[in-house]
Parts: C-alpha cells; sequence; structure tokens
C-alpha cells in the first residue's frame, strides 16, 4: 500500500553545533520515501534495500547512510553490493556509540541515501537530536533519501500504543515529518505470519523469542498495530486526495458517516443500494447499517419476495441488520424509522418511474423524503433500473389517487367528445348504436377511474344522449317509452359496472394488507425464533413497525379467582424506545394480552386495522414471555443436573484414586505391624515413606475435592492480599520437589506486586507447573515468565510439549476430564478445572495458549497492586527482553 503526495518541506530540524551543508541552499530538495511498519521484524529494512539494488542497476548513485541488521542474516546478505558509508563513532560518559556519519554522507553526495530507523534518538553530542533531523539536511542537500519507521514511533499513536501494548515508547517522531514525505508505503504482514518469523528465528536471538512472543509480540498487539498503520496511512491517502481535488477544483467531498438507513423497495436495484449504503457505513468508524422495507397496506409494490429475502441475506452477510414496518406513507415511514434509530444518512434508488408516470403522479417518494428529510442527509442513487417503469404507487381509498384523477379527467372529456363523434354520424347510426357506444365510454371511466367518476359519466351520457339522440331532439323531453328504458338501462349498468370495479379495487387493497400484515408477522416470528432475547426483539419489532415513541409489556399479579389482587400495580416486563409506560392510562394504544399482561405503545392512536395487528403481537409477546421465562427456569436447574453430572463423574473417577493410596499405606503400615518379619533400617525407613507418600496424595485428592465442592456451592474462602509472585512460584516450585528445580524461571525484578490470596495462588501454580513438567520432553523443562500489562500481573507456564488440539482447549477444564478420557492413573483430572476455578475466586483468569513451535502455554493473569510501579531500570530491562522497535538503545 503506497501513498504518494507533494512534499511541501519537512519541519524545521534544530541546528546542530555543526550548522547544515553549504550545497543546502543551492540544490534542488530531494525526496523523502517512507517505509511503514506495524511491528519491528515486518520487513521494512528488507525492503529498503531491495529498492536501492534496483535503483542502483538503473544507474542510480545509492549508498547506504546508515542501517541496523540486527544480526538478522537476509538483511546482512542484502547489503552486498552496495557501499555503506562509514559510521561516526561518539563517546558518551565513557562509552563509545556509532551514530550516522552525517557530514561523511554530504561530503559523498549520492543521489540516493538510505537511512535506517526515522524516529532514532542520537547519542548526545550528535549534530542533532533525532535521526529525522539528519534526514532534513539530507534532503535540503538535494539528495533523495528512503528511510523505515514503525508505527509505534508516530507521535500521535504514543498513548494509544502504550494502552495497547503496556510498553511506552521513548522514541518517537512527530507525525508532521511522516505526513510530509513524498511517499509512504505500508510493509504489510499478518500477525501469524510475524510470529512465525518471530519462532524461526528470523527476528530476534533464540533466548529472546519466548519472551517476545508472550509480551509485545502477542496476536491481539499484532492485530491492533497492524490497524493502527492501515489507519493511520488510509487518512494519509484521504489528504493527498483532498489536496487534489483542491488543485483540480474539485468541489464535492466524502463524508464520513455514522448510522447509515438504506430504504429498499424488493426491486432488482436493491443489491446496488445495500453495497453503496454498506460502503458510506464503512467510512466511518464504527458505523451502522440499517436496511428498512416499507409494507405499503395496498400491497401495490411489486415486491418480489424471494428478491427481497436475497437483499435481507446480504445486509446481515455485510454485518447490517434489516427492518420491516407497515405504513401507506412511505417518505413518513422512512423518516419516522430513521430518527428512531438515530439515523444520520439515508440512500434511496433514483425513481424506477418513467417520465409518463411522474407526470402523472407529481412528486415521488425521493423527493418528498428530501423536502421532509430535515437534518438527515439523503443520497439518491441511480442504478441500472431507473426509469424503466414500476407499477403505480396506491394511495388511500379503492383505487389510486392519480387513476381517481384520471377517471374524472375521462368523465368530463369522453362524454363531449363522444357526442361530437355521433352526432356527425347521426344519419348511420340509431339510438341504441349511441346509448352502446355511450355505455362503453362509461366502462372505461369505470375501469379507469372508480365509481364516483363512472357515475358523473353515466349522468352526463343520459343527458347528451337525450339532449342530441333522443326525439325530439334537442329538448330534455323523450317521446318514445323505448327510449326512456334505453336510457335508464344506460344509466344502470353504467353505476352497476363502477361499483363493481371500485369493489374489486377494495378487495384487492384488503388483499394486500393483508399479505403485508402476513409478512411482517411472519419476519417477526423469525426474528423471535432466532433472537437470544424473543421478548424483546418482539417490543423492539412493535416500536419499528408501527413508529411508536415507546412500547411497554405489562404484568400485574392475579389472585385464585383470575381477579387483580388488591393493592398490586403494573410492573414493566419489557421496554423500548424513550423511557417507559408504567400504567395502560398512560399509553396511546392499549392491547390487553390476557388478564395479567397489557402490551401499550405512545406516540399516536391507531386504526382498527392496525389494532388487529398488534392483537397478534400481543400474542407474539405473551410466548416469548413464557418462553423467556422457561428458559429461566431451564437455566436455575442447570446447576441441579451439572451437579449430578459432577456426582457421577467423581464417584467413577475416585475409585480408583482413592483406593491406590489408601491400598499402598495400608500394605505399608500392615508390613511394619507384622511380627512375621524381622525389618532392617533400610526397609523400616522404605515403607514408613511409602506410607508417608501415599497418604500425602490421598491428602492432597480429598483437598482438592473439597476445594472444588466448595467453588461449587460458592463458599470458598478468599483472602486476597498484596503478595511478591517471585515468592509465591519458589514456594510453589518447592512444593513439586525435585522436578520443581528443573523449572526455568524468569520474572524481572521490580515486577509489581499481585493483589491474590497467596496460599491459593500458591497452589495454583502448582498444578500448572507440575503439569507442564508431566508433558515436557526431556532436556526441555518449562518455563516460567511474567510481565506487567495494563494493570495485571501475567505469569506465562510454558511447555515444548505435544500441546492440545484448538478444539479440546475448553474440554479440558472440564472436571473429571483429561484428554481423551483414557488415562486414569495420573488423578482424577482436577488439576486444571480446579485451578481455573480458584484463579476466578481472585479475581484472574487462566487461559491456554499455543506455544510457538509446539507446545501449551497456560497464561495466568492476576490483579496487580494498584500504585506498585516498577523502577525506571526494570522497565527498561523488561523492553530490552521483549525487543521493541528496530533500534533500542539503553541510554546511560
Amino acid at each position: 500500500m503506497t501513498d504518494t503526495t507533494s512534499a511541501q518541506g519537512l519541519a524545521a530540524p534544530a541546528e546542530g553545533p555543526g550548522g547544515s551543508s553549504p550545497q543546502a541552499s543551492t540544490a534542488r530538495r530531494g525526496l523523502l520515501r517512507i517505509y511503514l511498519g506495524a511491528a519491528a521484524g515486518v520487513g521494512k529494512t528488507f525492503a529498503m534495500l531491495g529498492e536501492g539494488h534496483r535503483r542502483q542497476s538503473r544507474g542510480v548513485d545509492v549508498v547506504v547512510a546508515y542501517v541496523e541488521t540486527h544480526g538478522r542474516r537476509r538483511t546482512v546478505e542484502q547489503l552486498i553490493g552496495l557501499e555503506v558509508m562509514p559510521r561516526a563513532r561518539i563517546t558518551y560518559r565513557d562509552s563509545v556509540f556509532e551514530e550516522m556519519d552525517i557530514d561523511a554522507v554530504l561530503a559523498r553526495h549520492p543521489q540516493q541515501a538510505l537511512v535506517d530507523e526515522l524516529a532514532h534518538t542520537n547519542v548526545p553530542g550528535s549534530r542533532n537530536a533525532k535521526r529525522w533531523q539528519d534526514v532534513e539536511e539530507l534532503l535540503k542537500a538535494g539528495i533523495d533519501v528512503i528511510t523505515t519507521v514503525n508505527v509505534q514511533h508516530l507521535e500521535s499513536l504514543n498513548d494509544v500504543v502504550t494502552k495497547i501494548t503496556g510498553v511506552p515508547q521513548r522514541e518517537t517522531i512527530p507525525d508532521a515529518v511522516v505526513r510530509a514525505a513524498d511517499q509512504v508505503e505500508l510493509i504489510d504482514m499478518t500477525p501469524e505470519a510475524l510470529r512465525r518469523r518471530m519462532a524461526h528465528g528470523n527476528i530476534y536471538p533464540a533466548e529472546k523469542i519466548d519472551a517476545a512472543l508472550n509480551h509485545y509480540f502477542r496476536a491481539g498487539n499484532l492485530a491492533a498495530l497492524r490497524e493502527l498503520a492501515l489507519l493511520w496511512l488510509a487518512d494519509k491517502v484521504d489528504e493527498g486526495l483532498q489536496e487534489y481535488r483542491e488543485a483540480h477544483d474539485i468541489r464535492d467531498t466524502w463524508e464520513a458517516r455514522e448510522r447509515v438507513v438504506v430504504a429498499l423497495t424488493g426491486g432488482p436495484e436493491g443489491e446496488t443500494l445495500i453495497r453503496r449504503a454498506t460502503r458510506i457505513a464503512a467510512r466511518s468508524s464504527g458505523g451502522d447499517l440499517l436496511a428498512v422495507y416499507v409494507t405499503r397496506s395496498d400491497g401495490l409494490t411489486g415486491a418480489d419476495p424471494v428478491t427481497l429475502a436475497a437483499q435481507r441475506a446480504l445486509v446481515e452477510a455485510l454485518g447490517g441488520s434489516y427492518h420491516q414496518v407497515v405504513a401507506d406513507n412511505v417518505p413518513d415511514a422512512l423518516l419516522t424509522f430513521a430518527r428512531a434509530e438515530n439515523a444520520t444518512q439515508l440512500v434511496l434508488g433514483a425513481s424506477r418511474r418513467d417520465w409518463l408516470h411522474t407526470l402523472l403522479t407529481g412528486p415521488g417518494v425521493s423527493w418528498r423524503t428530501i423536502r421532509d428529510s430535515g437534518d438527515i442527509d439523503v443520497h439518491i442513487v441511480t442504478h441500472s433500473e431507473m426509469g424503466r417503469g414500476r407499477r403505480l404507487p396506491a394511495m388511500h381509498g379503492g383505487l389510486p389517487l392519480p387513476r381517481q384523477v384520471a377517471g374524472y379527467a375521462l368523465a368530463v372529456l369522453l362524454a363531449p367528445l363522444l357526442t361530437l363523434l355521433l352526432a356527425n354520424t347521426r344519419h348511420q347510426l340509431n339510438l341504441t348504436s349511441d346509448v352502446l357506444v355511450f355505455l362503453t365510454g362509461v366502462v372505461a371511466v369505470a375501469l379507469v377511474g372508480g365509481m364516483v367518476p363512472a357515475v358523473i359519466a353515466a349522468v352526463a351520457g343520459s343527458l347528451l344522449l337525450n339532449y342530441y339522440f333522443t326525439p325530439p331532439i334537442y329538448t330534455f323531453t323523450i317521446a318514445n317509452r323505448n327510449n326512456a328504458l334505453a336510457i335508464s338501462v344506460f344509466v344502470v349498468v353504467g353505476v352497476a359496472v363502477s361499483l363493481i370495479v371500485d369493489l374489486a379495487a377494495k378487495r384487492t387493497k384488503q388483499a394486500a394488507r393483508a399479505g403485508a400484515e402476513s409478512s411482517l408477522l411472519a419476519t417477526t416470528a423469525g426474528s423471535v425464533m432466532r433472537g437470544a432475547q424473543p421478548l424483546q426483539a418482539v417490543v423492539d419489532r412493535v416500536r419499528e413497525a408501527f413508529g411508536m415513541e415507546t412500547v411497554s409489556l405489562l404484568e400485574r399479579e392475579l389472585g385464585p379467582e383470575g381477579e387483580p389482587r388488591p393493592g398490586t400495580t403494573w410492573q414493566v416486563v419489557a421496554t423500548t424506545g424513550d423511557g417507559q409506560i408504567v400504567r395502560p392510562e398512560d399509553a396511546d394504544v392499549a392491547m390487553p394480552v390476557t388478564d395479567a399482561l397489557r402490551l401499550v405503545a405512545r406516540g399516536r392512536a391507531l386504526p382498527a386495522a392496525d389494532r388487529r395487528v398488534l392483537g397478534a403481537f400481543a400474542a407474539y409477546a405473551a410466548t416469548a414471555l413464557e418462553q423467556q421465562r422457561l428458559a429461566a427456569v431451564a437455566e436455575a436447574a442447570r446447576p441441579i443436573a451439572e451437579a449430578d453430572r459432577m456426582r457421577a463423574a467423581l464417584l467413577a473417577a475416585v475409585s480408583h484414586d482413592l483406593r491406590t493410596p489408601l491400598a499402598s499405606a495400608k500394605a505399608a503400615v500392615t508390613s511394619l505391624r507384622s511380627d512375621d518379619v524381622q525389618w532392617d533400617a533400610d526397609d523400616y525407613a522404605e515403607l514408613l515413606a511409602t506410607a508417608d507418600e501415599s497418604l500425602d496424595k490421598l491428602t492432597r485428592l480429598v483437598e482438592n475435592l473439597l476445594d472444588m465442592s466448595r467453588l461449587q456451592a460458592g463458599a470458598l474462602s478468599v483472602f486476597p492480599r498484596p503478595a511478591d509472585l517471585a515468592e509465591i512460584v519458589a514456594r510453589s516450585l518447592d512444593d513439586l520437589g525435585p522436578a520443581g528445580k528443573a523449572v526455568t524461571v524468569d520474572i524481572p525484578a521490580g515486577l509489581p506486586e499481585v493483589f491474590a490470596d497467596p496460599g491459593i495462588a500458591e497452589r495454583v501454580i502448582a498444578n500448572l507447573a507440575e503439569n507442564a513438567t508431566r508433558y515436557s520432553p526431556e532436556g526441555t523443562p518449562p518455563v516460567l515468565t511474567a510481565s506487567a500489562l495494563g494493570g495485571r500481573i501475567e505469569l506465562r507456564v510454558i511447555d515444548r510439549g505435544p500441546g492440545i488440539p484448538t478444539e479440546a482447549t475448553e474440554r479440558m477444564f472440564v472436571p473429571f476430564q483429561r484428554l481423551g478420557d483414557n488415562d486414569n492413573t495420573t488423578g482424577i483430572g482436577l488439576g486444571l478445572a480446579l485451578s481455573r476455578g480458584l484463579t476466578e475466586a481472585m479475581n484472574g483468569t487462566l487461559e491456554p495458549e499455543e506455544t510457538p513451535g509446539g507446545g501449551l502455554t497456560m497464561a495466568l493473569s492476576l490483579p496487580a497492586v494498584a500504585g506498585s510501579e516498577p523502577p525506571a531500570a526494570g522497565q527498561a530491562d523488561a523492553d530490552a527482553s521483549t525487543g521493541i522497535g528496530d533500534a533500542e538503545v539503553t541510554r546511560p
């Protein structure tokens, strides 16, 4: 990932005693290229040297002004073929340090200089305090520079890196220096790959690998540092883009988004809108994506259920949430939902209506949404389906308003046009034909506009037939009864046809409404079934669907006869929205569920049709409440079942472990009491040792069982106090006897005290060390290391044994379990289970980790004593052991 921008110059360096080279005032300014890395070992120096070789092969005069290989073989090999400048040797407090010889580089004046570790702090007595100031002199002298820096050295991220890693960074560089570079390229590597490189010995010497992997180079630390590097460089890329737009007079900008709502119609453009909205939400850290589909009560939206389901799946796959509401006014519903969700952005698709529909129906959903959006930004997204036409949206009533308007217009215009046409053919057609033609016109008006326009057309047609075509013409008198009957039948048929058309439209609307309600209820049922909190999901869905401010489910206690108990009040079982409703009288809508339950909502009154749907939601709420309570009962019964399981496992497990030490002790004591055999002193001592060892095993077993019982019952007494971890570890290893002497201990001096129960902590560490010793191969004893991080002390027990599969990491903490469950000769499987329980009782954690290169690491974390900090020397030692940074120099 590379960013290239025009450099306006670095921050002015602090002039050292030697001043700058005379060439600086006459030469053009050099170009600065920076390789940015997330941590040491990602390959910045290697990439810098590789770029030097490439430029040298193109005829560029390249020198290595300063490079730090850290003893890495491949980096040293990269130096072959490049001219390496001699270093300046500076004496400070009786020690000699090597720094970049800035005067030698200026005198050599190459075209390209390679300078490692831009954030490095020079030894006192150097010309400049920082190496980036040395680089500034080279740039002023017209020398192009390629350099390296780690993200943890950026000044703006110093505190963030300290919080992540627990290690303060002493060497920093102003962000402005790096931002002013002509090119910044990220040398990226995944945390897993970097840890593998570390484990293979490609970064630090073998003696520092374990400490580095378990401290600074944890996978979580590396992932966080990598994210910081990516975000910082992305921000610099955005700055360069803004400069480019300003230079080219581009006014449009990319704005950050916090919460984005995308409106779906179920049309083919939905996928485009979802992906566009996702990109908008992704630009803001922590941005949320919400998709909403407004189910029209008339249902005439042309939504394909299959397409809508696919779009919902896409939204959820992209990390968004899907919502569905029922409303007749789509713009109001969208804005109501957006405001209820505190959305800042609303994404709509450009209208699919063609120009004719737009002309007939007026402004569409997009225009009305923009008009009423207020402080919500509205995005209209173009797509391939825009302008291709769609079914007319329906309004209130049997037929949509545009069709009614068209019907009135047709009723007014059609009758005079037919009269004019038939008057010119009066001598060719009789009255019967005239009536049929007018009747056809009435049917056409009825089909377009419904009943009222058709009745108007029928009345107007009858009057025109009477006046212009019924003898005597030009009067409203009818001389022939047959003509009067024909006109009457004409009016009746016209009205009947209009009634049928209007009834069909109403039935269509009712059917569509029923379909919309069914779809909403089905969606809610799915949410209830899938959700971990079904009751909360129901009340949330009620609030969304009906656009309410607050929705609550109330419950009261009933007596044995089903009547409310005297003095009882309503209790809020679940609520959502602003505040809560504590009485049905305070709500705009109160829906009885049972005698003891009420679903209440505040915001607006609901029509009868919506109350019917709300009743279905109320039934869902009652079911969800019952489901929640059954789940609580099941959860309460789980410890009882677990206790029964443990009791059965205990009886099965202890049969051997109790019998073995008892039998050994019994045999030893019986032998000692026997008068048949005369034991010499050695045999006598051996029998006593056997009995003593067997009884010790039995004592430890009983203590473990009692402690596990106390943990299960929550009756374990813990007395935490400040304690020195090194002393606890020493006593723990003493308890192991000869096996404990082989364990390697690496606890830095000056480590803060832990706040724990020393006796319990000693047992935990002894259990972990014994387990590690048992599985460590011969000649490779376990290692115990400790460090301070974020107010806690972490002790790692590292072995190089066979390790365990990832899927078995939690199973090994189950009491009376061992891997495979096929070995009952080494204990009853309480060690790790008891250790975790005792650790958690001290407000600590015990987690397994994979040892790089094979094996198991048990990470024990305990609270550190507040205000207890290691001395500066100890911190420096800890930094040195983790190998932080590319150029850590211990200053006098």
